[in-house]
């Protein structure tokens, strides 16, 4: 039979339902579309090795939510570096220094769960305040010993989806000097947060007195800005230090009023820690103009009606923003204004 998203599949709705109920779930709507999704796919693709890829991208990313679901309250910095760096390079005790005092302002600390940098993260946060998320390699990337005997270790067989967990719970991003693996996760997330893709986080590079992310600087300036093919918006995305105590400043500051964002419909609502006032918000209309869409602007305001499902934040206020989903280096500048206030 064809099975379709809406309830016409007569008898077969009356199963899933069946099934749901038996099972007890949560938001049973969407549940029923994961199972219809499954069963469309069985019917529609006999190649076995894509039927793997789906199942096992499903099984990775239940286990990633049952894994992080009760640390949800806390805010989470992700740490990226080389896993070949080593134990008697001072990068390494800075990225030890910068976890400790991370978890000394209440962060947790995600890793890729391997040696080097990621071994630094995790010894410096400490077992109970880390994540290790690991990946299936041929040369099989054993997990740290920090984290090898600790519950809160993932390990992915797909890239991907190691990729999203990464990005997904943390609320900051620290970059360390580091090889392919490590580039490939700077662009990716100032691809994410220049395309809108990931909300706004701050981003801070950690430098070596080698000068590593100077050089890197060096070629987004010369080699991308100066032919157009990047912004000058686009530098707001991330901050270079060489000083561990400054990136945790950067990252407390990001989060001083500033709370989280969503969408509803086309409005941006900017959710704030405290309430500004209307001459502030006339100051950020006057400021970041060029923000808004044609003839938006800003307001200030409670929880929309369709944000119920956040019951947690509905007593936060809100800055409703017209947006122009365009300018989103901007929009980090932005944040980082409206914590001035």
């Amino acid at each position: 039979m064809t099975l379709n998203f809406d309830r016409s599949n007569g008898e077969m709705d009356e199963y899933i339902d069946l099934l749901m109920s038996k099972a007890g779930v949560h938001h049973p709507r969407l549940i029923r579309e994961m199972i219809l999704t499954a069963l469309k796919s069985g019917q529609e693709n006999s190649y076995m090795a894509d039927q793997k890829l789906m199942r096992t991208t499903m099984k990775e990313m239940r286990y990633t939510n049952k894994i992080f679901a009760p640390y949800r309250h806390r805010k989470k910095v992700t740490v990226f570096g080389s896993a070949r760096t080593r134990r008697d390079e001072p990068i390494y005790q800075t990225c030890v220094d910068f976890c400790r005092r991370l978890v000394e302002h209440d962060y947790m600390v995600i890793t890729g769960g391997g040696p080097g940098i990621m071994l630094a993260g995790n010894e410096g946060a400490g077992a109970e305040n880390s994540f290790a998320v690991n990946i299936h390699l041929p040369f099989e990337q054993e997990t740290n010993p920090v984290m090898s005997a600790d519950d809160k270790v993932i390990t992915y067989r797909y890239f991907f989806n190691r990729k999203v967990a990464f990005l997904k719970e943390a609320h900051a991003v620290a970059l360390f000097p580091g090889g392919f693996g490590t580039m490939d996760e700077s662009m990716e997330i100032m691809t994410l947060m220049q395309t809108g893709k990931n909300p706004p986080i701050p981003l801070v590079l950690i430098d070596d007195d080698g000068g590593y992310w100077d050089e890197w600087f060096k070629f987004l300036r010369d080699s991308l800005f100066k032919r157009g093919l990047i912004s000058g918006e686009d530098f707001g995305l991330f901050t270079i230090t060489r000083d561990y105590r400054e990136a945790v400043h950067v990252i407390d500051e990001f989060y001083r009023n500033y709370h989280s964002m969503r969408y509803v419909g086309k409005k941006l609502v900017i959710r704030l820690n405290k309430q500004l006032a209307q001459e502030q918000c006339d100051t950020l209309i006057s400021e970041f103009s060029e923000l808004l869409a044609p003839d938006g602007t800003m307001v200030l305001n409670e929880a929309l009606p369709a944000e119920h499902d956040q019951p947690d934040l509905h007593k936060l206020p809100r800055l409703i923003v017209d947006f122009n989903q365009r300018s989103f280096g901007l929009l980090s500048a932005f944040i980082r204004r409206i914590n001035v206030f």
